[in-house]
């Protein structure tokens, strides 16, 4: 029986498999969303007692007992997140929006988010009529300091920090930037639930935080968001917006009382049903964690020492979460290959996803909104603000020059180590 070093040797010196050689598995390695992976009768019997007590409104048991498990969530939540207080809400689209009212931002304002992002860090800045100003990533694939104190100006509210694909952005130096001029720090944490920076759960650095628990994130019940932060007034606003300008019970009774007058706001309340899910997920967070970043030590272990080799930049290594390794390459071309290479060695390779950059699409570009009009584009410095590809030229670099495989909390070591194999077979050839 060959040890693992011979294995990992014997692939090395391989033919690739794109020029005639023997792929490293017989069939295609394929990484999964992660909380649905979680899924058993812990879900299943939180989702039968909301079906027993007939009571799927959060804030009334109109047919049973008082509903408990989107209150239980948030408590949960907010207890992992170490932060005073958490607000279910419906997606991460809402949660935004809903961080973004409670942060009082609207027309003349300005808020810096990642040129790359998801399309809603952009879509709710615009829905509260302030205006996004993007500004570059670096090789965190996170927001590049510098480049954030070029973009602040005196009409910057909030920062918006995103922490992406389940890497923490590098928080000793952006938080400074913003505290030192009086700008409010919104961290969106939908990429990176679980992560951490220096000890500290991401989002709990922030003036307020943002989070997605929708199908491909590190927690899901198919969709749902929390809002969370140490900020009593910050919540109370939170609240309100996410239900038609209300405070009811158990918000009251948390934060001791109406503070606030009433306000015009959204619906984004979470039903019984999404809450049981994710009040059983949030239990197996941990878990999730834990088995991720085991998933992603195994490879980088594996690959460590690999001459040339470099990969993504991470501000805390043992705070990724670990959803996928990236390499660097000096050209597109060369990474082009490389993702060529590996995908025929089944063991696929991709670029940064689950965003997009965000100047560059057609509609953004344009600044096209809901009206006309839209005070985002026609006031303060919206008319002369201009996005599409010169805005943001180190970042489409960086992203069209690293890949990398995906991982999956579930993955054996057999499939950790396929991929090891893989990187250390095809990297040197194509580097």
């Amino acid at each position: 029986m060959w040890s693992r070093r011979d294995f990992l040797a014997s692939a090395a010196a391989a033919p690739l498999a794109i020029d005639g050689g023997t792929p490293v598995r017989s069939t295609p390695l394929r990484a999964r969303h992660f909380g649905p992976l979680y899924y058993d009768n812990f879900e299943w019997g939180f989702l039968q007692e909301v079906l027993k007590a007939k009571s799927p409104f959060r804030f009334a048991g109109f047919n049973g007992p008082n509903p408990d498990k989107v209150a239980t969530l948030e408590r949960e939540f907010a207890a992992w997140m170490k932060t005073r207080y958490a607000l279910a809400v419906t997606s991460g689209t809402a949660a935004l929006e809903t961080a973004i009212a409670a942060l009082g931002v609207g027309p003349g304002d300005e808020v810096i988010i990642p040129a790359w992002t998801w399309y809603s860090c952009f879509h709710a800045v615009v829905r509260a009529g302030a205006l996004p100003v993007c500004a570059e990533i670096d090789e965190t694939f996170n927001l590049n300091p510098a480049d954030v104190e070029r973009k602040m100006s005196a009409r910057t509210k909030v920062l918006m920090i995103v922490h992406l694909q389940g890497n923490p952005a590098d928080m000793d130096a952006l938080l400074p930037l913003a505290r030192k001029r009086n700008v409010k720090v919104l961290e969106d944490v939908s990429q990176a639930v679980g992560a951490s920076f220096k000890g500290k759960p991401l989002g709990s650095m922030g003036d307020i935080a943002a989070a997605s628990l929708q199908v491909n994130k590190t927690i899901s019940a198919g969709e749902g968001g929390m809002v969370y932060t140490n900020d009593p007034a910050l919540y109370e606003r939170a609240c309100r917006f996410h239900d038609v300008g209300f405070l009811r019970s158990p918000h009251q009774e948390v934060l001791g009382g109406a503070k606030l007058e009433p306000m015009i706001g959204a619906n984004f309340r979470m039903n019984e049903f999404t809450g049981a899910v994710l009040l059983a997920q949030i239990r197996k967070l941990d878990r999730v964690v834990s088995d991720i970043r085991a998933a992603a030590r195994r490879v980088y272990n594996g690959i460590d020492g690999l001459p040339g080799l470099k990969l993504r930049k991470r501000p805390d290594p043992a705070g990724e979460l670990g959803v996928g390794v990236f390499i660097e390459f000096s050209t597109k071309q060369k990474r082009d290959l490389f993702m060529k290479a590996m995908n025929a060695e089944n063991v696929p390779a991709r670029p940064p996803g689950g965003s997009a950059v965000l100047p560059v699409q057609p509609y953004i570009e344009g600044k096209r909104g809901v009206h006309a009009n839209w005070p985002s584009f026609s006031t303060g410095r919206g008319p002369e603000i201009k996005y599409g590809a010169a805005s943001c030229p180190r970042t489409l670099d960086i992203l069209d020059r690293f890949a990398g495989p995906s991982l999956d909390p579930k993955f054996s070591e057999r499939d950790t180590d396929d991929i090891v194999a893989a990187i250390r077979k095809v990297y040197p050839k194509v580097a």
